[in-house]
Parts: structure tokens; sequence; C-alpha cells
């Protein structure tokens, strides 16, 4: 476990990384262990995702009653967020190498693990937004869009310095990630019947 003084300097270089500073790289720790580590991102993200599923269920919940419960949203909508985590990272490590990008995999995914448990917290005022307000749907939508689009700018910065191999590239790499994330988001929806 990492400990509070590290993960700070990560959550940094992720941080300097998504505002465009090529220096940010230097501060993560892109060794065998930093790779590893990076994933305990997943643990700093945690409160904020739940505040994220426990919103979401409850809305689901209100307009399903006779639906699952709402420990069985949390936990189905907690399968499918860290799905959507994951999967992406690991379809990258199939496609690496023949992407041409096998050397940057590690400093993609060091710097995309610290900066999504950013964006995570990022995009908490929405579900706080949700919990206070359930009838402010409209507005959470509007708050979670305008986020969305928000974090979308800071991950390509952060793609294109993490793979270090030109814009075109790294939007490539973005987009592919993007989609896979979407699919499997989408996917796994469908899977644990919470398409709709």
């Amino acid at each position: 476990m990492p400990s509070a003084e590290q993960i700070h300097v990560q959550l940094t270089g992720a941080w300097r990384m998504m505002l465009g500073r090529a220096d940010g790289l230097r501060m993560l720790d892109l060794s065998a262990d930093g790779f590893w580590t990076s994933f305990f991102a997943i643990v700093v993200a945690l409160p904020a995702l739940f505040a994220g599923w426990v919103s979401i269920a409850n809305g689901m919940a209100a307009l399903d009653p006779d639906g699952p419960g709402r420990l069985s949203l949390i936990l189905r909508l907690a399968v499918i967020d860290l799905s959507s985590w994951i999967l992406p990272l690991v379809a990258l490590a199939l496609a690496a190498r023949r992407a041409g990008i096998g050397d940057r995999y590690v400093p993609y995914v060091v710097a995309s693990n610290w900066a999504t448990a950013i964006v995570v917290w990022i995009m908490l005022p929405p579900s706080i937004l949700r919990l206070a307000m359930p009838d402010a749907a409209d507005l959470s939508a509007l708050v979670s869009l305008g986020l969305f689009f928000l974090t979308l700018v800071f991950s390509w910065r952060l793609t294109n310095i993490a793979i270090g191999k030109g814009a075109a590239v790294a939007t490539g790499v973005f987009a592919a990630m993007v989609g896979m994330s979407l699919f499997v988001l989408f996917g796994m929806q469908d899977l644990l019947g919470l398409a709709g």
C-alpha cells in the first residue's frame, strides 16, 4: 500500500499531465511496482464512486420499486464501473505492441489510473446533487455533461503526454480507449440487467 505522500505525488503528476504539463510524467513511478501500485487509485476513487452508485441506485429504485433492491443495484453498478476501468487497460495490453506503443503501455496505465481517480472526484458534484435534490435531475444531467466534456479534454492531454508519439497517435489511443470503455459499460449494463 502506498504512503499518503506517494499517493499525493502520483496524483499531482497525473493532474499536471491533465493540464498539459509534460513534467508531470516524471513525477510518476513507472517501475514494475509503480505499475501495480497505480491500481491503488481505485481505492482512492472508491468514496466518490460509492456516492455515485448510491445516487444512481436511489433513482433507479424510485422509478421501479418492484425492481432489484438498492444493495443489488449498488453492487451491479460497482461491477460495471470497475470493469469499465480495468478491462480497456487489459485490451490495450493485448494491442499495444501491434499498435506500436508497447514501450508506452506502462506510462499510459500508470498515468491513466491516477487520472481516473481524479476524474471520478471531478464527477462527484452531480452525484451529490442527485442525493441532495432528487428532483433536480435535469440540472444534475447538465452538470454531468459539462464535467464529462471537461474531463475528456483533460484525458486527451494526459494521453498525449503519456504516449509521447504525437497528437495523431494519442488521438487514436484516446478514441480507442473511450470507445472500449463505452463498449464495456453498455455491455456490462446489458449483462447485469441495467440497460434501458
